[in-house]
């Protein structure tokens, strides 16, 4: 007997969603490609909305499985979130007010992620970087990587606390050599080589991999 496969829901904002990223969709859509390909691989629901913070998604995170297909009997078996570029964001100007504070995002995800590991398993990633000389986005958006590294710090000790797995992404993206390369001209979606960037990084990714129960040598087949 085919054991049923596993579900596994992406909630997050624009870097779930795929923007920016014509040839593949994304990191996301590659993922569900690429495990939808196995035998046993997880089904993926990547429910990534552009523009969304902490509090969207932590708004929306439940409703989102109730009324899809097969998860309206059942709750996934794991959520893996990525949120907080935007609310990383100052309003007006550099030193404008952030979207939403680090004390209060902190706050939030803290509370998000234990409402949902009474449900399913957890796994969460950091924030992308951005290019600074492009500010600001939409005319009224100031990101900057200062900000970055901080709420991606939030993430990280959230994650500690709460015994939780973190993919650091913010200052692994910027130790690469051609990073800048891989930003949209908009300063802070990622290109198809963001993208894809972000997409390998996960098939490597160990505590992914344990909860699928996918051996790293049936999954690293670049996308055609």
């Amino acid at each position: 007997m085919v054991s049923p496969r596993k579900q596994l829901v992406v909630l997050g904002d624009s870097f779930v969603y795929g923007w920016g990223d014509p040839e593949n969709g994304g990191w996301c859509e590659q993922l569900r490609r690429n495990f939808m390909n196995l035998p046993n691989g997880p089904i993926i629901y990547s429910l990534g909305v552009r523009g969304d913070g902490l509090e969207k998604v932590a708004s929306r995170w439940n409703q989102e499985w109730n009324c899809r297909g097969e998860l309206r009997r059942k709750v996934p078996d794991a959520i893996l979130l990525a949120v907080g570029l935007n609310d990383s964001a100052r309003i007006g100007s550099p030193d404008g007010r952030p979207q939403l504070s680090a004390e209060a995002y902190r706050f939030g995800l803290y509370q998000l992620i234990s409402t949902i590991k009474k449900q399913a398993d957890v796994l969460v990633m950091g924030i992308p970087a951005v290019d600074e000389s492009l500010m600001p986005f939409a005319e009224c958006l100031w990101f900057s990587n200062k900000s970055g590294s901080i709420y991606e710090s939030q993430i990280e000790e959230t994650c500690l606390d709460l015994d939780v797995p973190f993919l650091p992404i913010h200052k692994s993206m910027q130790s690469e050599e051609s990073w800048s390369n891989w930003i949209e001209p908009d300063g802070i979606h990622l290109n198809s080589s963001g993208h894809y960037w972000i997409y390998q990084k996960l098939l490597r990714w160990p505590p992914l991999l344990d909860w699928a129960e996918l051996n790293p040598t049936q999954i690293l087949t670049p996308i055609t």
